[in-house]
């Protein structure tokens, strides 16, 4: 079965058209300020409205109002949420009882245990990071090496380490920004490196 790729942290027009040109399965919109990647309501509606069919935009969010979530997923405007902060359980029974659209969690990922908690929580897809998220830093992929259930691995991923990464791992999907951006901004030939190394090697 092939890695999945989600390009994460797309902010322009110019962004959309090499996801366009490579069409990696997700296409990953930060929704929380403070980022530097963030993009507006307006802006995810426009960039994400230019998206090819079949690349399915995914909204990035951190604390965030359970009701705005699910009002970006129910109106079409995003095709999954990916949670990225201290969401628990309880907020994501509480957003299911508003949307039946695809919820993402993401985890900071330390040790063993740490993947072995993550694993646990009952969102749709599980995203394995460093940390906050869009740092460029990885994490010791080696407390990965026992896990048998289906994730997505995040954290530092870029062209020099991706090959590594998918040969010591299985992940059902990798997800990378900041490792396809030269001085911050998305690289288009890092980006369609990156996914030919991933669809050359999965």
């Amino acid at each position: 079965m092939k890695t999945k790729i989600k390009i994460c942290g797309l902010r322009s027009e110019e962004d959309i058209r090499v996801i366009n040109e490579v069409r990696p399965d997700y296409a990953g919109f930060i929704l929380f300020p403070g980022s530097r990647r963030y993009v507006s309501d307006g802006q995810l509606e426009h960039l994400a409205g230019l998206l090819d069919p079949g690349i399915l935009p995914v909204g990035v969010f951190i604390g965030e109002a359970p009701e705005r979530v699910a009002r970006l997923l129910n109106e079409g405007k995003i095709g999954a949420a990916q949670l990225h902060g201290k969401e628990d359980e309880k907020y994501l029974e509480h957003l299911r009882s508003l949307t039946g659209k695809q919820i993402w969690k993401a985890f900071r990922i330390d040790t063993a245990g740490d993947a072995r908690r993550a694993m646990r929580f009952p969102a749709d897809v599980l995203l394995l990071d460093h940390g906050a998220g869009g740092t460029g830093e990885s994490f010791d992929w080696n407390v990965l090496r026992g896990v048998q259930e289906e994730y997505f691995l995040a954290g530092g991923l870029n062209c020099d380490n991706i090959r590594v990464a998918l040969r010591m791992l299985c992940p059902a999907g990798v997800d990378v920004s900041s490792g396809v951006e030269t001085d911050g901004k998305k690289d288009p030939e890092k980006i369609r490196e990156f996914v030919r190394i991933v669809r050359e090697l999965k």
